[in-house]
């Protein structure tokens, strides 16, 4: 005789993992005590050859860039952009996951797709395309789709995102003009 289950099937849910919510919650009182407050990021970029280069973070593994054979690279990385865009993509996946637990909403599934329109026919400023300006060079258009899911509504993870982008420091630092300076060390 077979047993007969009287129950629906239960379906299990899994979430990712999450932040430290009292961490952020002081983190951000921090803030609102001292909104002038900065932190100062640093990269250290060695070029091995041609296009490839080693950028140096903190105590991690170097971060290699590098361009596509058909921009003369050795294809064994990705490209300065296409890092860019991992970084934007990083910076709102770190805001969007801020803003869930402050809103002490739990993700199930966070994923985000980038692309961005960039042209090089200035050839990198090497007897291309000379009378191009700074604005129509780099990207000329970037755009994210979100994937999100978690206990909470369509509307409040929308919501979610919006917030997330409007306060994320890489995406206004492509959006907005800042102070830029390079120039040959001393």
């Amino acid at each position: 005789m077979s047993a007969v289950l009287d129950s629906a099937p239960t379906t299990v849910k899994t979430y990712l993992r999450p932040i430290d919510r009292d961490g952020l919650m002081a983190f951000a009182d921090k803030g609102r005590a001292n909104p002038a407050s900065r932190g100062t990021n640093k990269v250290h970029t060695v070029t091995e050859g041609q296009y490839r280069t080693l950028s140096y973070v903190g105590d991690h593994a170097p971060v290699v860039v590098d361009e596509p054979l058909h921009l003369f690279g050795q294809n064994t990385a990705p490209a300065p952009g296409e890092i860019a865009l991992s970084a934007l993509g990083g910076c709102l996946a770190v805001g969007i996951t801020a803003v869930a637990t402050w809103k002490k909403v739990q993700l199930s599934k966070l994923e985000l797709f980038l692309e961005g329109d960039i042209g090089n026919p200035a050839a990198w400023g090497a007897g291309g395309a000379l009378e191009k300006t700074p604005a129509e060079m780099g990207f000329q258009a970037i755009r994210v789709k979100v994937v999100l899911e978690g206990d909470a509504s369509r509307e409040e993870l929308d919501e979610i995102v919006r917030h997330a982008n409007y306060y994320s420091p890489v995406a206004n630092t492509m959006r907005n003009p800042i102070p830029f300076t390079i120039a040959l060390s001393e």
